[in-house]
């Protein structure tokens, strides 16, 4: 059995949130002796009593002697004299914590109360409670899956902090760290304003002269509404003084959300009650799934940056079992390429734009996020469709708080070309993947044409855009084939005087300028040239997206590897410009089939059929590198299926993806025992038999789903890391997966 984290503990404070403390720490053997201090004699008596601790004092620093680690769990008001009348016992490396819900005044408090040994304070917030209190309430699950905020200070010795963190997480808790300003803010607009609005609407109501009569025909929403009007109204004055400034900043919000809600209503605009009603319901239910998915999402914050890492449950484990086949009709979600793009001009074009297919990915939904934050209505999404009322080109208006892409470059890259020409500032932010990826390429074009563009470190996000700029048409040479900055550069020169061109050395995707078309914007294509106009107008239309080739790459291969396997894939988009993987399989042997081909807006789908074959190893052609780039790691484990040798080159584009992935699929291969060889460019994969063994997928959705298609051929179980991010471009994989016949279980 491992050492305890601490030999003593000192609680002070017996209630429900100090007794779960000392009930956890005891069930899960973190000290070997705990105490209690406690003014009131019977909480001390109940305490021993049922085995929370092991003795008590009502003399604080006489409860804390010879403790290494002393919690405290009292009324924030009266946290100062506690700390006082503690510090005489405090040995000289006992570590102080607390579980106040208001750390400005706490930290000032202790400051004043520990002198010297303020640096051993580690102000802490435990986000757990419920309905009984006092300490035969105490729990000893009561942390496990809930959230515990962490707010050191500058003076904090770090040390201590780790210790504290480490007490939190044995418990089973998620530990989040933040500046204690940001805490009480965050707490002022999540927790404390919603109990203030609660008690504010019930005294309202009850001071009318019929109150019983208002209260008898109540329905469901007020009571979910007000139950947190039910809580200890003494606490909660405690917490609306000491936290003051900030719930007073939130109230200001508050009262102005509500004075734009009322003036929407008093004049009967539609727009603007559909806009607020949008935004807020959008909001919520993003909430709901990823407080579905996880019991939180842990943070860390330091001033302005704030980094989101997903916990464990968070972030799913693919369990894979050798072998099985693929068979049926599976429908891919739709084209996350079109799906981005139609919220981006829908949102610009002159009417109300409606669009079937979109695909509900946390990536387009990111998109959608962002230009409702800019002001666009947008109803939906609802199976796929999404109604777009657009604002015009100049309709914009300015986002109250950076835009957050998530794991989406598409969203960052062609928001930055879209975004270059707006009248007002603006920065985009992303997730931790996203935050390592390059924008330099995006903004020097972008800075030729007049704009002001400032990137972070090593010309990553955050993307700052100063708005009020005069872009000017430029003719722009892409140094490498890359749809995202032919695309930006094209949406600046929307805003930009004269014609602005690009010219890419190799065929990309070419959405933009055929969405272009669709919304009625004159596109010049002239071979490998594409070019704007800059000052026209886009109208709105209707969009049917297609189902997404670079989802469907993934069925198509491993319909291919595994033997007896036959898929229909209906309605998937074929532009030319994304049928790369279709080519590069069929010149490796496979078995596909184009049925049913037609326009759908302007895009041609039609319906994949594929069916196992032998596969043999390739050199692929440079000239399909550039239509087949998101496939690649698709196709490597098609080549570690196939006969012989298949050779990529020309592929330095993947190493600058959601992640250098050359370099982790050529991991993932090892793992397996699959031969390769890996250049600065591309890769050469000796296919055979291969076994099972862990995959570190390093957050990117391709990769996990690569290596998920790979158990069908595999001799062992396979375990993929760090699948969350499927969820960006396809929501679903992992039950679609397994109901066609992918032998998957999601851990």
């Amino acid at each position: 059995m491992s050492e305890p984290l601490f030999n003593r503990i000192a609680v002070i404070g017996l209630g429900l949130i100090g007794g779960s403390f000392a009930a956890a720490a005891r069930e899960n053997g973190l000290a070997n002796s705990i105490v209690a201090g406690s003014r009131s004699a019977r909480t001390l008596e109940q305490g021993i009593a049922l085995g929370v601790v092991d003795d008590g004092s009502q003399d604080l620093a006489e409860a804390v002697e010879g403790a290494d680690l002393v919690f405290v769990s009292t009324p924030v008001s009266a946290m100062g004299k506690v700390l006082a009348a503690l510090k005489p016992g405090l040995s000289r490396t006992a570590i102080v914590t607390d579980g106040g819900s208001v750390k400005g005044n706490v930290i000032t408090a202790a400051r004043e109360a520990l002198g010297e040994h303020y640096s051993r304070f580690v102000p802490g917030h435990p986000i757990a409670g419920k309905e009984k209190s006092g300490v035969t309430a105490a729990d000893a699950t009561l942390y496990r899956d809930h959230r515990v905020i962490l707010t050191p200070t500058d003076d904090t010795d770090p040390a201590a902090t780790a210790k504290v963190r480490a007490i939190w997480t044995a418990m089973g808790a998620e530990v989040l760290q933040m500046s204690p300003d940001y805490h009480d803010q965050v707490l002022a607009e999540t927790s404390h304003l919603p109990h203030l609005l609660a008690f504010s609407l019930v005294d309202t109501l009850a001071r009318q002269g019929d109150s019983n009569e208002i209260f008898r025909y109540a329905a469901g929403g007020f009571r979910d509404f007000t139950r947190i009007a039910s809580s200890d109204p003494v606490m909660w004055h405690d917490i609306f003084r000491e936290n003051k400034a900030a719930l007073l900043q939130a109230l200001g919000l508050f009262s102005d959300g509500i004075d734009r809600f009322r003036d929407a209503v008093e004049k009967g605009d539609s727009d603007a009650l559909m806009g607020i009603m949008t935004r807020a319901n959008t909001a919520r239910a993003h909430f709901m799934a990823m407080n579905g998915r996880t019991s939180y999402t842990r943070a860390q914050h330091s001033g302005d940056d704030t980094i989101m890492t997903d916990t464990s449950k968070a972030n799913p484990t693919y369990l894979m079992s050798p072998g099985g086949k693929l068979n049926g009709r599976i429908r891919v979600p739709g084209d996350k390429s079109m799906s981005h793009r139609s919220i981006m001009l829908g949102s610009l074009a002159d009417g109300v734009t409606e669009v079937e297919g979109f695909l509900e990915g946390e990536d387009a939904l990111a998109t959608l996020q962002a230009f409702r934050d800019m002001g666009v209505v947008i109803e939906g999404p609802n199976n796929g469709q999404v109604t777009i009322h657009g604002v015009g080109l100049n309709g914009l208006k300015a986002p109250t708080k950076p835009l957050y892409m998530g794991n989406s470059g598409t969203s960052m890259r062609l928001l930055t070309g879209l975004l270059a020409g707006q009248a007002f500032d603006v920065e985009l932010t992303g997730d931790a993947s996203l935050s390592k990826r390059p924008m330099e390429r995006v903004a020097k074009p972008l800075r030729d044409m007049g704009a002001q563009i400032i990137t972070g470190d090593e010309g990553r996000p955050p993307v700052r855009i100063r708005g009020g700029q005069s872009l000017k048409a430029i003719h722009y040479d892409l140094p490498m084939a890359s749809a995202q900055v032919k695309s930006a550069v094209l949406l600046g020169g929307l805003y930009a005087e004269g014609e602005t061109s690009v010219t890419e050395p190799a065929p990309t995707r070419d959405h933009t300028e055929r969405m272009l078309g669709g919304f009625g914007y004159d596109v010049r294509r002239d071979g490998a040239t594409s070019a704007v106009q800059g000052g026209g107008k886009l109208t709105a239309c209707k969009l049917e997206v297609p189902a997404d080739i670079s989802s469907a790459a993934f069925f198509l291969v491993g319909a291919s590897i595994a033997e007896g396997s036959e898929v229909t894939l209906p309605h998937v988009g074929i532009n030319p410009t994304r049928t790369g993987v279709i080519d590069i399989l069929k010149l490796m042997g496979a078995d596909i089939r184009l049925e049913n081909q037609r326009d759908a807006g302007g895009e041609p789908v039609a319906d994949i059929v594929v069916k196992s074959a032998p596969l043999k190893g390739i050199e692929i052609p440079e000239e399909l590198v550039p239509l087949a780039i998101d496939e690649f790691p698709a196709i490597f484990i098609a080549a570690a299926c196939a006969e012989g040798d298949t050779v990529l080159r020309g592929a330095e584009e993947l190493r600058v993806k959601e992640s250098d992935r050359i370099q982790v699929m050529a991991d993932g291969l090892a793992a397996l025992g699959v031969d390769h060889e890996v250049f600065d460019d591309g890769i050469r994969i000796t296919g055979g038999d291969f076994g099972g063994g862990e995959i570190q997928s390093h957050g990117d959705h391709r990769i996990a789903m690569s290596f998920a298609m790979a158990s069908l051929r595999a001799k062992g179980p396979i375990t993929i890391h760090d699948c969350a991010n499927v969820a960006t471009s396809f929501p679903g994989f992992a039950q679609l997966s397994a109901h066609a016949g992918l032998q998957l279980e999601e851990k």
